[in-house]
């Protein structure tokens, strides 16, 4: 079986103990993953503090650090193949996917590399005439970034890009499932040239790593992707070292078509914002929230394109919806698809794992119109399940959208623009895609409210949080200072 190694303070090794990584498609091992204990989670941590205060980072210009992130970029674009590869065979993604995606991650790298020199202080008009005032931002110091299996490349670049940026540096924990590809990375990212210490990857699991890393007394911030009751855990342990947090988190995203919308336009968008990434993803969207008056023409649509999609191993270029990442999400689906049934929701179409090797499960839309309180409308699948609802009034459209926990995505179809105002201005949720759907980019910020986490990631706003304000007094006259305790 291939073998991976972990990357601490600029050196490659194997960690305390080793575990196996197993293909989604075959639900066979394929690889042998370092398991990083308490040992290699300190030794990674003194490593970014030792790399934080050593000149060679502390005294690099701005400049000189956006210019080794600007090499890092083309690293990760001459390199987006092999990396796609292997998050495909560790975490099931399928090729089309993963390719499209991590050429992409070089764009972030890029903006951050940019955005480097122009994270910029002020200067306040303060109220005493003989005080010149500014602010400086600093780097925050020493950041633990901890991603998810899905799309690790992509969620540790909105971490690794601004903190870099900002002159913090990081100990990233890659997922336990599927870590190929960030271990990978850390091959890409030594030959950048950064001191060593600036970045470091490890794996493993929750209690002895992720735990161990994220109360860590040396860790200044934790910027966390993952579901509430993970963040929940973060949050109780950023008590022990007071540190700050970015918690981008789950969703059970809107997805709001009107009866004016163009109908082939909205289907579109609907099968890649719930079926695309097999519907791994914390943005699907996983609710169709849609006008009574032209539910059954889309549903009929929706149906026909889900029943065509290509299921098919994820290395394939022909397959549009692979594997599920692990058993437990398919007994998740399996499990809460048929609770929702017998709620009273309607199945329009799959339902069940497919019978073939590896943890496949197939395009699933359930129709809940008629059972409100069916389980399928409240829980996160991290799967390819659509859960519809239809409404008669723009108002009850906004208050089915809004009757959530979660409020990371959203997306609206309408031609009618004054509608979309208001709606845009009502849905609670950080992201409103408007006649689109699933459309990033480096320069705008992404993040959510309530159960979705807080912080954002992408854009300047990203970076800035990975800084703390100093004030800055400088008294300009030359007077001496008048005795304190002298009576005037």
């Amino acid at each position: 079986m291939q073998q991976f190694q972990q990357y601490i303070g600029g050196v490659f090794s194997d960690g305390s103990a080793r575990f196996e990584s197993r293909d989604p498609a075959t639900g066979k091992p394929w690889a042998m993953m370092p398991e990083a204990r308490a040992a290699d989670v300190n030794a990674a941590v003194d490593a970014a503090e030792a790399a934080f205060l050593a000149p060679v980072w502390a005294g690099m210009t701005a400049s000189g650090r956006g210019k080794l992130l600007y090499r890092l970029a083309d690293l990760v674009a001459e390199n987006a193949q092999t990396l796609a590869q292997l998050e495909t065979r560790d975490t099931g993604k399928i090729i089309r996917e993963t390719s499209a995606q991590i050429a992409y991650v070089a764009e972030y790298y890029r903006y951050y590399a940019g955005l480097a020199d122009k994270i910029e202080g002020a200067h306040l008009p303060i109220d005493k005439p003989d005080m010149e005032v500014w602010l400086r931002r600093e780097p925050v110091g020493v950041v633990a970034a901890v991603v998810p299996w899905n799309a690790q490349l992509f969620l540790s670049a909105v971490k690794i890009g601004p903190a870099l940026a900002a002159g913090c540096t990081v100990v990233l924990k890659a997922s336990e499932e599927g870590p190929a590809p960030m271990l990978e990375f850390a091959r890409v990212f030594d030959q950048a040239g950064f001191p060593p210490g600036v970045l470091n990857i490890i794996t493993g699991f929750g209690a002895e790593c992720g735990a161990v890393l994220t109360r860590h007394p040396k860790v200044d911030h934790v910027a966390f992707t993952g579901g509430p009751e993970t963040a929940r855990h973060i949050v109780r342990n950023s008590a022990d070292n007071l540190a700050s947090t970015s918690l981008e988190l789950g969703g059970k995203s809107p997805f709001i078509v009107f009866e004016d919308a163009d109908i082939e336009s909205a289907v579109n968008a609907q099968v890649s914002g719930i079926f695309a990434a097999t519907g791994q993803s914390c943005v699907a969207g996983s609710r169709l929230v849609i006008s009574a008056k032209i539910k059954d023409a889309f549903l009929a649509r929706l149906k026909e394109k889900a029943e065509a999609v290509v299921i098919g191993a994820p290395a394939d270029v022909a397959t549009e919806v692979g594997p599920l990442c692990t058993q437990g999400q398919v007994r998740t689906a399996t499990d809460l698809v048929a609770l929702s049934v017998a709620a009273g929701a309607k199945l329009i179409t799959g339902g069940k794992p497919l019978e073939r090797d590896g943890q496949y499960f197939p395009p699933t839309i359930i129709d809940c119109s008629d059972a409100p309180d069916a389980p399928c409308l409240s829980n996160e699948f991290f799967g390819p399940v659509l859960s519809v609802q239809s409404f008669e009034t723009e108002a009850e459209a906004l208050k089915i959208a809004n009757d959530t926990k979660f409020g990371l995505a959203s997306g609206l179809f309408t031609k009618d623009l004054t509608r979309a105002h208001r709606m845009i201005r009502g849905i609670r949720a950080g992201i409103v895609w408007v006649n689109t759907y699933r459309a990033v980019s480096p320069i705008a910020p992404f993040g959510g409210h309530g159960l979705s986490g807080h912080g954002r990631e992408g854009g300047l706003q990203a970076a800035l949080d990975y800084t703390k304000v100093k004030a800055v007094w400088l008294r300009t006259s030359d007077d001496p200072i008048p005795d304190p305790f002298v009576m005037r």
